[in-house]
């Protein structure tokens, strides 16, 4: 789907009128209104609740027009427009006394569909929006396509979406942007980067591991890495994970997919900086090879690491990640991964823990989150809980036990990153157990815009 379709400049053609009424002024609009629209208003219980859609009969037969409750009709926010765009049929659209604004993105994003796997898709013709405001058009359709791509990423199962369809995608974006693609794959990882090695070379045959990167723009100006955790699929490793546990677990690749939709954002908007994206792409399986709770592997840093349980995985191949994206001399670095279960305990579902050794970069990223409508939730890096990560026999285990995991996970990954260099880890859930207008139940993208509006305001395009 092209998103870009989804949305037009309004030259005053031919649409479907559609008013936007919300609870406060609901009975005044109704006075206005003819006794055929009150009584289709009534017959279909309509009462300007958010979400509420209705059909009101026209002037002349054949027109027809629509209401939609919204939550307030002076200022649309992002997804209030999603509901309509699902439920209203094909055709031309114009917002009555009004104009889209931020809800441009949940108009496109209402009409997503995930149907690969689907004998029979649902065909359903475009939604089109006339706006007044066109210039906006292109950068939301870039936001609902990079959204788009984390969800199918997401959503694709784990048998058609390992490491190498991580590489293929990442190529893709290569080439559509002339960037440099560099992949470390197999047994070559082990020298060079060993915790991704050892995480993935139990599945070594059939999902070869790798590390993907992909660089991008000007040299001269800042250096800024995106990195993604791509376990691909997550049994749990020799700590297996019950059926429940792993049942989602085609997702554990939702901070690669991040990473991914991010980069091809920046590059899609020319972003004055030189990109770094890192995949730390690996499928945690079972084998006779397999890494084992107790062993101790010596990362690309050096820090050796024991391990603990080998369903802290994500952590690893994200260290060696990080390690690469410091030596390249990145002047920032955000990583995303689906981490901890212990994030979602504290944070539900919608809300990504954001963990970062620079106050200033927190603030200024709370307040992108807030204006793109994508929350953060900003977690401590409480250097106290670092001696739950404490080795007797190695310099750090990768588990920090029962308390604050997803604190301790967060600290384990800072020993890899030095102070001076700016870093911000968001654990993502990259899920969404249920369905809300413009939101389906499954893959989610979970903190994408907030930092992508971070970037855009602190490195403006020129």
């Amino acid at each position: 789907m092209r998103y870009d379709d989804l949305i037009q400049p309004d030259n005053g053609q031919a649409a479907i009128p559609v008013h936007l009424v919300d609870k406060v002024g609901f009975d005044g609009w109704l006075s206005t209104q003819s006794d055929a629209v009150r009584g289709a208003v009534r017959a279909q219980k309509f009462e300007a609740s958010a979400n509420d859609i209705a059909i009101l009969p026209g002037e002349k037969p054949g027109d027809w027009a629509a209401v939609a409750g919204v939550a307030d009709a002076a200022k649309l926010s992002v997804w209030n427009l999603a509901k309509a765009a699902d439920a209203l049929p094909e055709g031309i659209y114009r917002l009555i006394d009004a104009d889209a604004g931020e809800a441009m993105l949940g108009w496109m994003l209402g009409q997503y569909r995930y149907q690969e796997y689907l004998s029979e898709p649902k065909v359903t013709g475009a939604r089109v929006l006339l706006v007044k405001e066109p210039g906006r058009i292109q950068s939301t359709a870039l936001q609902a396509t990079a959204t788009a791509l984390v969800r199918d990423l997401v959503n694709r199962p784990a048998a058609d979406c390992g490491p190498n369809a991580l590489e293929s995608e990442a190529k893709r974006i290569a080439k559509a942007h002339k960037a440099e693609v560099t992949v470390t794959s197999g047994e070559a990882l082990e020298s060079g980067y060993p915790l991704i090695h050892a995480v993935g070379k139990a599945a070594m045959r059939e999902h070869t591991p790798r590390l993907i990167e992909i660089e991008w723009g000007d040299p001269r100006h800042a250096r800024v890495a995106i990195v993604g955790k791509g376990i691909t699929f997550d049994s749990g490793g020799l700590d297996i994970k019950p059926a429940s546990g792993m049942r989602i677990m085609k997702k554990d690749m939702g901070g690669a997919a991040h990473a991914l939709a991010l980069a091809e954002l920046i590059m899609a908007s020319h972003l004055p900086v030189r990109l770094h994206l890192l995949i730390a792409a690996a499928e945690n399986s079972i084998s006779g090879n397999a890494f084992r709770p107790g062993d101790v592997i010596r990362s690309r840093q050096g820090i050796t690491v024991e391990i603990d349980n080998t369903d802290a995985e994500g952590r690893l191949v994200l260290a060696d990640a990080l390690t690469k994206a410091v030596e390249d001399g990145a002047g920032l670095i955000v990583d995303f991964a689906t981490l901890t279960g212990a994030a979602r305990v504290a944070l539900g579902p919608d809300l990504p823990a954001m963990f970062t050794n620079d106050d200033g970069v927190a603030d200024a990223l709370l307040h992108a989150s807030k204006s793109a409508n994508d929350p953060l939730w900003r977690m401590p890096l409480w250097g106290p809980y670092s001696d739950m990560l404490d080795s007797d026999i190695a310099d750090t285990s990768n588990s920090g036990g029962a308390f604050a995991g997803a604190v301790t996970a967060a600290l384990f990954m800072q020993k890899f990153v030095p102070d001076e260099v700016p870093w911000v880890h968001l654990d993502t859930f990259a899920w969404r157990p249920t369905s809300k207008p413009g939101r389906p139940k499954g893959g989610e993208a979970l903190g994408l815009r907030a930092v992508f509006r971070y970037l855009t305001e602190t490195y403006p395009a020129r």
